[in-house]
């Protein structure tokens, strides 16, 4: 109840948000694992971010995507080795973490900073 809450709480972007660019979305995720979730508080998946703007999405235990980041025209944008067209978000940083707004309209929030690294398998991953 208290995370539905603080989520719809974020949703109004608080006057402290801040929307990031390429450069500050590195410098708060690089080395980082987040898992993102819905503004109803559903859990909607978990990324992890390596060096070089590279990243592993997992929106189910252990069926993961690697890809790339990158920043074009203000937003946020990731490729997938399964699917190479652009997703792009505006990306902000609030007082309780990210809330990123895709260009199709979905809205997700960080709900945590994960303790323990993604599990995928591999070395192919979803190949």
């Amino acid at each position: 109840m208290i995370r539905i809450l603080a989520l719809a709480i974020c949703i109004a972007a608080p006057a402290s948000a801040q929307v990031l660019d390429g450069d500050g979305f590195d410098a708060y995720v690089s080395g980082k694992t987040l898992t993102f979730a819905q503004p109803d508080g559903t859990l909607f998946g978990v990324e992890a971010y390596g060096p070089d703007r590279s990243v592993t999405w997992s929106a189910a235990p252990g069926l993961c995507q690697t890809g790339r980041w990158f920043d074009r025209d203000g937003l946020i944008c990731f490729t997938y080795n399964t699917d190479p067209l652009p997703k792009c978000w505006t990306v902000t940083r609030t007082e309780r973490g990210l809330r990123a707004q895709s260009t199709t309209g979905t809205v997700l929030f960080e709900a945590t900073e994960a303790q323990v690294p993604l599990v995928c398998p591999g070395p192919d991953l979803l190949s």
